[in-house]
């Protein structure tokens, strides 16, 4: 049995009260009056819309939930939703980021955090996880923190638990979402390996952002992440998706990366010989 849409009034009402914003607040930047609004709220007047758009973006509400909007008010959604693969332009714009970020590795993820293109860099990182956590859909959570996964690898384990929880909180508290509530949950419950607390760090880039340590059988690598997002989506997998990319945290991170490179480009050559002569 499937639950009863929720009234426009009531879908406002949550997300002018998730984003901490007094009905004045609203009106105010949406060039409409407290009265006005409140009769929306309450459902006594039904919103044009073009209000329906401006109050969402004010609210900074994530377009598919403008489309769930739109619904509620009577209208038909405005924001398409097609895969990746539909999508050849951005698709192709993707993957020239991610291939040109080699030898580091780098990602697109989509809203609950899945892979859905990676560059393949430094199989290396991987070399010890359970199979099913290399297997589509990957979850970059999971593989990362998981104690099949590269769990017992995480050197600063507790840290870098400490900054995903704090993302995931984050993400729920702006779109609720019960996919994403279960994995917070679930990656509250990891335990923590023996000997992955990472001592406290006064120097190098710790000082400024949490680095992602891993141990390897080259030696430990400590790696940062950046975040890249499309800049005006007007289509919803583009809206969701973030291209995670890492970088070296230090000098012996960039060394260690470039024997990990040249180590993968020898087996690839050696491949190719093996294939050929076959």
């Amino acid at each position: 049995m499937s639950e009863k849409p929720l009234p426009f009034g009531v879908l406002l009402r949550r997300w002018r009260q998730d984003r901490r914003m007094t009905q004045e607040d609203l009106a105010l930047a949406a060039s409409s009056s407290t009265r006005h609004l409140s009769y929306l709220e309450t459902g006594r007047a039904q919103p044009s819309r073009d209000m329906v758009l401006r109050l969402a973006e004010h609210l900074q509400v994530p377009l598919r939930d403008q489309n769930a909007l739109l619904l509620a008010a009577g209208y038909a959604p405005m924001f398409e939703e097609r895969s990746l693969a539909e999508l050849e332009a951005a698709k192709l714009a993707i993957e020239q980021v991610l291939q040109a970020h080699k030898p580091y590795p780098a990602f697109a993820l989509d809203r609950r955090w899945n892979v859905v293109l990676s560059n393949s860099a430094l199989p290396q990182l991987y070399e010890g996880c359970a199979p099913e956590f290399l297997r589509k859909p990957i979850n970059a959570i999971r593989l990362v923190l998981h104690p099949l996964a590269m769990g017992p690898r995480i050197v600063n384990f507790v840290e870098w638990r400490a900054h995903v929880m704090t993302v995931l909180r984050q993400q729920v508290a702006t779109r609720p979402d019960p996919v994403i509530q279960a994995l917070l949950a679930e990656v509250m419950g990891y335990p923590a390996p023996a000997g992955g607390i990472a001592p406290a760090i006064t120097e190098g880039p710790q000082r400024y952002a949490t680095p992602l340590q891993i141990a390897t059988r080259f030696g430990t690598v400590s790696l940062l992440n950046t975040t890249t997002v499309f800049g005006t989506p007007t289509e919803i997998t583009l809206s969701e998706l973030a291209l995670e990319m890492l970088f070296p945290a230090d000098a012996a991170t960039a060394a260690i990366v470039k024997t990990m490179a040249e180590e993968e480009a020898t087996l690839a050559a050696n491949q190719a010989v093996l294939q050929k002569a076959s």
